[in-house]
């Protein structure tokens, strides 16, 4: 995939993103001309990038020509049902009393469902597998299900439709889209995204004169300085179950110049990769507290809120459970945010899309689907959702006050330098990315039981190889 190749530990979107950027400008020029300065949209299905039709469609959104997604007839798809499958998430109660404004404006009836993540996954799988094309749009997870999803044709080419001015698709966060990106095509829009950052204790920080860590090196002397654990309190907390910590020890990995595999040649066994993993499991092995091997972000995260760790590193979309005081003894005042520290190839910590939508490939309103997807995600609705606390892919939420009225200004400032900086992946995008993490745990698992790091990373690098290969033969 095109975002995991060229210099270890980059991005990799600029050369797509750019080709992809002047595609749809030349697109746009093309249609500009041919329409006396109106437009017209794509189907957003077959991915021939052809110069989309100017017959209208069908009343029912369902195919029979184009409509423009530029055209100001709102109202030319009334009458139209889409069906909308959701995941119980912050952003979906968010959008939620924004659907009847939708339906007022549109005409477009919106059936929604709602479910629980583990649900979700089967219900789409079941209904995708079978073709189903009662389902038109749905939440997906483009880091773990992206690449299967693309590669089964689920997901339809929406890059057609992107190129409408007014929804400005320059306006999102590169790492945000790298995920729903192939062959320069795009195949779904982002809605939340993550970084990872690191938390700190700014009481315990400022009783001790210890300025916050700028690169690796120093979180790893400020973690050794403040563990105490004959009193119940140690220098740094992070995730250490085999798979859940993969995605935290990516910004370690990426920060030190490694990377999960490049130009399909696994590198789990590389010296930059080997360094990090080497200090993952040092940091927790030796300043952590008990049982880190059982914890993902929950557990982690409670040590932290409980007040018995200096330092943290995790998602940034984990802030709310930090100063809830249900779930947290350590006063909000008394907690800082800092940007992901810098190792020997500079500050490369993860800027990711968590959550985007998809448009069903066998939908027969993709037209009418695209028109939800686009005012759901428009740069007045992007605000109003960050707003209420849910990160978001566009750089002008970010901008805007009330984008980031939901957070502090520290917090705010620092998810901004991060987004700015992040690599767009915080695992291996592969099809079987739970095999993949599983592999990659077993040595960070070593690491922190203080086995032999390099066989360990010699082995799964091997593993890992057999999965790309027969991943790309098939």
């Amino acid at each position: 995939m095109a975002i995991q190749k060229g210099k270890k530990g980059e991005n990799g979107m600029t050369k797509a993103r750019k080709a992809f950027m002047l595609a749809l400008a030349l697109i746009m020029a093309v249609v500009l001309a041919a329409c006396g300065g109106g437009s017209s949209g794509g189907s957003g299905s077959s991915g021939s990038g052809a110069s989309p039709s100017s017959s209208p469609s069908t009343s029912d959104g369902s195919g029979g020509g184009s409509a423009s997604s530029n055209s100001p007839d709102t109202k030319r798809f009334a009458g139209t049902t889409i069906r909308f499958v959701a995941a119980n998430h912050a952003w979906t109660d968010t959008i939620k009393p924004l659907i009847p404004k939708f339906e007022e404006e549109t005409g477009i009836k919106v059936n929604f469902e709602q479910f629980f993540e583990d649900q979700l996954t089967q219900k789409l799988t079941i209904e995708l597998t079978a073709k189903s094309d009662s389902l038109d749009v749905f939440m997906v997870r483009p880091l773990q299900d992206g690449k299967l999803y693309i590669k089964n044709g689920w997901l339809a080419d929406i890059t057609d439709f992107a190129q409408d001015p007014e929804w400005d698709f320059s306006d999102f966060a590169q790492g945000a889209v790298a995920p729903f990106m192939q062959d320069n095509r795009l195949y779904g829009v982002p809605l939340i995204t993550e970084r990872e950052i690191l938390y700190y204790r700014k009481d315990i920080f400022e009783k001790h004169n210890i300025q916050v860590p700028q690169t690796l090196e120093e979180l790893k002397e400020v973690a050794a300085r403040l563990n105490d654990p004959k009193n119940d309190f140690y220098g740094f907390v992070a995730r250490g179950q085999r798979s859940p910590a993969v995605t935290q020890f990516s910004s370690f990995l990426y920060s030190s110049g490694g990377d999960w595999f490049v130009d399909g040649k696994a590198t789990l066994d590389t010296p930059e990769a080997i360094s990090a993993f080497k200090l993952y499991g040092e940091l927790l092995r030796e300043y952590g507290p008990p049982g880190v091997l059982n914890m993902s972000w929950p557990q982690a995260l409670g040590v932290f809120a409980q007040g018995k760790a200096a330092m943290y590193t995790d998602a940034d979309s984990l802030f709310p459970n930090m100063l809830d005081p249900e779930k947290s003894i350590v006063p909000e005042e008394n907690i800082g945010f800092a940007v992901f520290p810098a190792g020997s190839a500079g500050r490369k910590s993860y800027n990711v899309t968590s959550w985007g939508l998809g448009i069903n490939s066998n939908s027969k309103k993709q037209e009418a689907a695209w028109e939800f997807v686009k005012w759901i995600t428009n740069k007045e609705n992007s605000v109003f959702v960050q707003g209420a606390g849910n990160p978001g892919p566009r750089n002008s939420a970010w901008q805007d006050p009330e984008g980031v009225k939901a957070f502090s200004k520290d917090l705010a400032d620092v998810m901004n330098e991060a987004s700015r900086i992040g690599v767009g992946y915080d695992r291996p995008l592969v099809v079987n990315v739970g095999e993949a993490r599983d592999i990659i745990g077993e040595v960070i698992v070593t690491s922190i039981e203080g086995g032999n790091v390099e066989n360990a990373a010699k082995a799964a690098n091997a593993k890992f190889q057999e999965l790309l290969d027969k991943e790309a033969s098939n």
